[in-house]
């Protein structure tokens, strides 16, 4: 089996935790009806995510109950790291560089980037 980094979510798992997210503590039935319609999963496709995630600790269910382990933020934080590092070699100013490249940042969207940059340089 084949090592997976503890926030790695493929695509179809961050969808699903992504309703988990949502709507947790979300019963398992529930869920299952919410994937059919979000998804178009049968309820064995939903239920076979849940145990799969299950046993890789992002998810916990407990008398039908499910919930995640993992965070919203600890997957988003991974995510922009690996894509930071694999992408623009770890380099912060060219990842800026080349999102706002052709984008036109609202005043306060510029003024939130501009505090967030100074708090993190303290």
């Amino acid at each position: 089996m084949i090592a997976v980094e503890p926030f790695k979510l493929f695509d179809a798992e961050f969808k699903f935790v992504n309703i988990i997210w949502d709507h947790e503590p979300v019963n398992s039935t529930e869920l299952a009806k919410i994937c059919l319609q979000a998804l178009g999963w049968k309820k064995s496709t939903t239920y076979n995510m849940i145990r799969k995630l299950t046993e890789r600790g992002i998810l916990r269910s407990e008398n039908a109950t499910v919930m995640a382990v993992v965070k919203r933020e600890q997957v988003q934080k991974y995510e922009s790291e690996v894509l930071l590092e694999k992408a623009f070699d770890g380099s912060l100013p060219s990842f800026l560089a080349a999102f706002l490249k052709d984008k036109k940042l609202s005043k306060e969207e510029a003024a939130d980037i501009k505090k967030m940059i100074e708090e993190a340089a303290k």
